[in-house]
This record gives structure tokens, sequence and C-alpha cells, in this order.
């Protein structure tokens, strides 16, 4: 197994500085390349990840979807992990992706807990364990083997919101897909921009008129206006 890792960012320069060299050293000789796939920062997140060694690219398009195919485009492993910035995996993180591709998946994600002690977000983070309508968020990283990413035609670039369950339902209809019963750290900072409340009712009113077939332009439209998701976004 070797594993790409794909980063979209925006304005992360913090995160970065430790995402990158815990993904290093816990993920050994397993990574084969570290690819950060910049949308526009206007902080110094592109120098920050290649003092740190990463392959920086740059995307014409602020878009997690375009970034992430564009990084999938350039990798060279036969593994594709996919990380947002403030995201911190497990140190176990490649060895549990190799166990699960040995078991014969091809694609899955990871449980998480909030980097918070509230808990309201504890009950939320319980729910990752489960594998249904809403698990395969960004949030929970993504691993699938690149042959099956590519047979899938990647991420739908037309998605500017919800890209992350969409290809996991497509996922769905074409494989089994897995969640490593192990939890990663995730940031509470949208929650802690909004409250608890205010984030539930916008995240299920989105994800409704996603499964409906709402035009993701419209969806991004109503979360950027109904959260204040921070400069990160």
């Amino acid at each position: 197994m070797r594993i790409s890792v794909i980063i979209p960012v925006f304005n992360e320069a913090q995160n970065l500085r430790v995402l990158i060299p815990f993904l290093r050293q816990y993920g050994g000789d397993f990574i084969v390349d570290l690819i950060v796939v910049d949308g526009g920062s206007t902080d110094d997140s592109c120098q920050v990840a290649e003092s740190l060694g990463a392959y920086v690219l740059h995307s014409e398009i602020k878009s997690r979807a375009v970034q992430m195919n564009l990084g999938a485009g350039h990798a060279k492993g036969n593994t594709l992990f996919f990380v947002h910035a403030d995201t911190r995996p497990l140190k176990s993180f490649a060895e549990d992706i190799q166990k699960a591709l040995i078991k014969g998946y091809k694609a899955g994600c990871f449980r998480y807990r909030f980097d918070s002690p509230s808990t309201l977000l504890k009950f939320n983070s319980w729910f990752t364990q489960f594998n249904g309508v809403f698990s395969g968020g960004g949030d929970q990283t993504l691993f699938i083997t690149r042959d099956f990413f590519n047979t899938l035609g990647g991420y739908d670039s037309g998605f500017c919101l919800m890209e992350d369950f969409e290809l996991v339902r497509r996922i769905k209809r074409k494989a089994k897909f897995h969640i490593i019963q192990k939890s990663m750290t995730v940031s509470a900072r949208k929650y802690e921009n909004n409250s608890w409340l205010r984030v539930q009712l916008v995240n299920l009113f989105v994800f409704v008129l996603f499964y409906f077939g709402t035009k993701p332009e419209k969806l991004k439209k109503l979360y950027s206006t109904l959260l204040n998701y921070g400069s990160n976004s």
C-alpha cells in the first residue's frame, strides 16, 4: 500500500504546521506523497506547506471537489487519503487503512470526536460510528483505492458543497463502504462560531435539500447565508 495524502486548503497555515509533520511522522513509509491543494489562500498556507515538504498545487477554483480532484490527478499512490486541514488523524491511521484494504474494502472513513468537551458534541460524534445516510462527510476523511476513485470519475466538480456525501453515495452503489471504528479528532470551530442548535438545523435542512436534488450552488448559498462558517470556509 502506497498512500497519497491530499489536503484541500484555504487559509489553513496554522493547521498545516501541525498536520503535515504528524502525517509524515506516523504515516511513515506508507506515505508516498503529501499533496496540498490551495484554493487561493491569502495567508502563508502555501509557504508553510512547501517548507514542510508537501507538494503544493494551486487551484484556479476555490472548491473542495475541484481541489481534491486536482490533487488526485497528481497522486502517485495506489491509495488516496483525503484529509481536511483541521482534522487530526490517529497515529495508527496508515495501518488502519491498510487493514481495511486487506479485508477487501475499496473505500471508507473513520469515526471522529470533536476537540471540545461539549456534551452535545460528544452526542454528535457518537453517531459517526454508524454507516447510514449521514456517514461519509469530509470531516471523517476518506480513503479509497486510486483505481476505484478513477472508475467513479472522482468528485463531482459541479458540487461546491456536499461533494463528500455525493461521492460516498456513488461509492455505496458499487461497493461496501467501511467505517473504521476508531475516532480521529476534528475541529469544533463551526460550532464555536454558531450555536449547536443552529448548526444542527442548518445541516439537516441542507442535507434534506441535497437528498431531493437541490442544485449545489443553491445549497452553498444557503449554507453561507445561514451559518457563520469562519474565515477558512
